[in-house]
């Protein structure tokens, strides 16, 4: 019965975030239209007819409602926030010019739609007006002409990439969200155009070679100085192509490690870029740390991204980043105790940390199609699951209850990565919705797969393989294609 009324109360609790979804407004109109919904909490709190019998109590309601605003704030934040780091993206880099091009005041010969699209940029069709999906489908946009890339940010459009235009509409600068790497779309209009999917890996966005077309590294050659005086912008330029597409280097900048010595990429021959995926963060709910390396909860690392990641303006603190050994950079430049005097009022991120937390926890894992795997070799495959996989892969979390940390020899890899965070252990990821990146689901063929930190693995027969050889499990084929499958059925 309990289950009936939560149902009933979700669905009244939801019913409102459909609307708002369909009405996507221009970047300009998203404050005013944020605080007319959030009116919406008044209404809610004074309409308890609606409610089923067992939520109608006024403290019921109240949590109900702070419930719904917390999401819709959250949503908010996740998707257009950008913490104030155009000014570093745009008046610092001049991301911007590089983006329009000289033709439009910018620098060189700017990127094209299908430019941003190869570098795995999305677009979010719900902010196109009719006329401009009409003209896509019909082939009357031109896709190789970078005034529609600036158009697309006028309209909002880039998931995760706000524009910033003056009074003549002349672009001036750029800013970067959550949403730029942990979202995707379906794909329902074109290849990369389509209804956002949040918190969704965006697996196909290559961000180091998008970070790479700004005029202005020399931030970053600063930083990188702090560890080898010989860096430059071209050395720069060169590491953050060699990211690749779906990976990014948090700790590039605290620790100045670009490239792993006991890895050697295969393409290459040469040590393997210091970049690892970039993670989802979706089915998060009752998961303790995160990140692969399990710097912190979900809100530490929020704040971390958003300020030292991002460049937005605001108040972070970790004391651990003042280890000069592990992390020189970050102890150069005070980064374990950042904006210590901040003025509350000039915080752009804090404020926003508790609903895109919230937000964020209410990301559900998406679940499987019957076709998109063999039901009846998932069920022997849970049952070899339960005996070889539970004990760390706990269901339903699919990771431990409390610290789901694990020293390199536990799982027999390197440790590069590891050393590289403050308690030098991998996490153990949860599994739910893993066949999104088996399976490829709505990013190319060539980004599929990648599992572990580092893409390592290609696909999960290779993960079962690995910890066949080095657990000694003696999987006969059959056994690990059953393992496959119920994985995919998560």
């Amino acid at each position: 019965m309990i289950k009936k009324y939560l149902k009933a109360t979700l669905l009244f609790l939801f019913s409102g975030l459909l609307i708002i979804t369909y009405s996507t407004p221009k970047a300009s109109e998203h404050k005013d239209f944020f605080r007319q919904i959030l009116e919406q909490k008044k209404l809610f709190l004074h309409a308890p007819d609606s409610l089923p019998l067992e939520f109608r109590s006024t403290h019921d309601r109240h949590i109900l409602g702070n419930m719904r605003v917390m999401i819709l704030e959250g949503r908010e934040t996740f998707r257009f926030d950008t913490f104030g780091n155009e000014l570093f993206w745009g008046k610092t880099l001049r991301l911007h010019e590089a983006i329009k091009g000289a033709s439009l005041g910018g620098e060189g010969p700017g990127l094209t739609p299908s430019q941003a699209l190869a570098l795995g940029l999305k677009v979010d069709v719900k902010a196109l007006p009719f006329s401009f999906q009409r003209d896509l489908r019909r082939g009357r946009v031109d896709l190789e002409d970078p005034v529609n890339t600036v158009e697309l940010l006028r309209l909002n459009a880039v998931v995760g990439l706000t524009g910033f235009f003056d009074s003549q509409e002349n672009l001036t600068a750029v800013g970067v969200q959550c949403a730029l790497c942990h979202s995707l779309v379906d794909d329902s209009l074109a290849p990369g155009i389509g209804h956002r999917l949040d918190g969704w890996a965006n697996r196909d966005l290559n961000i180091g070679q998008i970070i790479a077309l700004a005029p202005n590294l020399q931030p970053f050659v600063d930083l990188l100085q702090i560890v080898d005086s010989s860096i430059d912008a071209d050395t720069v330029r060169a590491v953050l192509n060699s990211w690749g597409a779906g990976k990014f280097d948090a700790q590039l900048f605290l620790d100045g490690k670009a490239f792993n010595p006991e890895r050697t990429d295969p393409k290459t021959g040469e040590p393997a870029s210091a970049a690892t995926m970039l993670p989802s963060v979706f089915g998060l709910a009752g998961v303790n740390l995160h990140t692969w390396t399990g710097w912190g909860s979900v809100p530490h690392w929020n704040a971390f991204v958003a300020t030292l990641e991002m460049q937005g303006k605001g108040r972070f603190f970790d004391p651990r980043l003042n280890n000069p050994e592990q992390f020189p950079i970050a102890a150069a430049m005070g980064f374990g105790n950042l904006n210590e005097h901040i003025d509350p009022e000039e915080d752009r991120i804090t404020s926003k940390l508790p609903a895109l937390h919230f937000y964020q926890l209410s990301l559900p894992a998406p679940k499987p199609n019957q076709g998109d795997f063999n039901s009846a070799a998932a069920e022997r495959g849970h049952a070899l699951f339960k005996v070889n996989c539970n004990r760390c892969h706990t269901e339903p979390l699919f990771t431990e209850p409390g610290w789901n940390m694990h020293p390199p020899q536990e799982i027999g890899i390197d440790a590069f990565q590891a050393n590289r965070s403050p308690d030098k252990a991998y996490r153990t990821p949860p599994l739910s919705g893993i066949f999104v990146r088996e399976k490829g689901l709505f990013i190319k063929d060539e980004n599929k797969g990648q599992f572990f930190h580092d893409g390592r693995f290609s696909t999960l027969l290779e993960v079962i393989n690995h910890y066949d050889n080095f657990l000694s499990l003696g999987l006969n084929e059959n056994e690990k294609e059953d393992l496959v499958e119920y994985l995919k059925s998560l």
